[in-house]
């Protein structure tokens, strides 16, 4: 049996440290009242769980197979204003483990074909921020290390959908030393979000340019050695969500291609922005829960300078329907279409390696769930991935996978 590497475990041993502060911490939350009294109106402490695994089949692509992807998140979530008087104060800690064979290997696509899918199969301290909300002010703050994509490039309408490009565009995904705060390493952030009516918001965040984790085979990067990543990101909520976002790089990076006058990467700004649209359709009739709409479209996308990244820019756009079966409140269906577009330099690149790219990658997805226990949902999902590859005996993907997502929770 092969053992956890050394920077897993004190992993491991950093969050048991983590649950048992928050642990002692709990007995001061029947004691903090306004009026002195105990109160029980919330939990002090909650842990959730999620375990997800996916068998996918790749049917024909550069190579045929069976492969699986698992990963496991535990969120806990202290809140310190019923632990401690701390008010609108919250410790969230996230841990993840992932397993797997990487089926994209198979598949050869670019932007990749799983959202559960990591190169590299670790513990890691995958989030840890505090974050207060101001009660005589619509403002919400965040330190620590936390994941971009929960906060900025997202849309519900797009969540079911498994291929990545349908979390955060692949012209941001691929920016950065090595890679934005996203899934699978996040970096040390400052946020803040404004709500100044119940239907419009903006956030802005200030991200170490360099992910890395406990748990990382790096470790934590040191802060700003290559600069910051600043993101914003502003929109209304009124019917849907319609949202515009934009990013750039402190420092300047490496471009793909030309080179300065000592025969080095000639340093360009990285810089893109990006559109969020969201219309629901209706209510459900079927849903569970309430005021659910019976389908929402969604239209996404994104540009970037064309210099830095293999991509120029992108777009995603599909349909998620809410109780598609009677009788079955939480089935749902979508389908998506995302189109990535390759950069002339990239391409340049690519051909110098005796690969042929074209202009876009593009892919279309249908998946369908539905939850069959409390604690189970299952997900059928399937994708045609058009190759960029244009060499000879190259083949475009096809991909079936089946989900089994476990869930469980608790609080105290």
């Amino acid at each position: 049996m092969q053992h956890p590497p050394a920077n897993a475990r004190t992993t491991a041993a950093l969050l048991r440290c983590i649950l048992l502060l928050a642990a002692s911490s709990l007995p001061a939350a029947a004691l903090h009242a306004e009026d002195g009294e105990a109160t029980e109106d919330a939990p002090a402490f909650t842990l959730e769980g999620e375990y997800v695994l996916d068998i996918v089949g790749v049917a024909q692509g550069a190579s045929t197979g069976v492969r699986h992807v698992d990963l496991l998140t535990l969120t806990g979530t202290l809140d310190l204003e019923a632990a401690a008087g701390w008010q609108g104060t919250q410790l969230v800690g996230e841990v993840i483990a992932g397993t797997g064979r990487e089926p994209n290997v198979l598949a050869d696509t670019l932007q990749g074909i799983d959202n559960a899918e990591v190169a590299h199969n670790r513990v890691k301290l995958y989030q840890f921020y505090l974050a207060k909300d101001f009660a005589d002010a619509p403002l919400r703050l965040a330190a620590g290390f936390i994941d971009l994509n929960a906060e900025f490039y997202s849309n519900d309408a797009a969540g079911l959908l498994i291929a990545p490009a349908f979390g955060i565009g692949s012209e941001l995904a691929a920016t950065g030393p090595n890679g934005p705060a996203i899934f699978p390493s996040t970096a040390l952030t400052l946020m803040v979000r404004a709500e100044p009516t119940n239907s419009t918001y903006a956030s802005l965040a200030l991200v170490n340019a360099e992910s890395g984790v406990l748990g990382d085979a790096g470790g934590i990067p040191a802060v700003l050695r290559e600069g910051a990543l600043v993101i914003g990101e502003a929109g209304v909520t009124r019917f849907g969500k319609l949202a515009l976002g934009a990013w750039t790089y402190t420092r300047r990076q490496d471009d793909l291609r030309l080179l300065d006058a000592a025969g080095d990467p000639l340093r360009q700004r990285a810089a893109g922005a990006y559109l969020l649209v969201e219309v629901p359709i209706g209510t459900s009739a079927q849903a569970s829960e309430p005021e659910t709409p019976a389908a929402s479209l969604f239209l996404r996308a994104g540009l970037s300078d064309g210099d830095t990244t293999p991509y120029s820019g992108g777009w995603q756009a599909g349909v998620l329907v809410n109780g598609v079966l009677p009788g079955r409140p939480d089935s749902q269906l979508s389908a998506g279409v995302n189109q990535a577009f390759l950069t002339s330099k990239f391409r340049r690149n690519e051909d110098d390696a005796g690969i042929q790219r074209g202009r876009t990658e593009t892919g279309f997805e249908i998946t369908y769930a539905d939850r069959v226990a409390p604690w189970l949902t299952l997900q059928f999902d399937s994708q045609y991935v058009r190759s960029s590859d244009h060499s000879p005996g190259a083949r475009d993907a096809v991909i079936f996978a089946l989900r089994f997502i476990l869930t469980a929770g608790t609080s105290q």
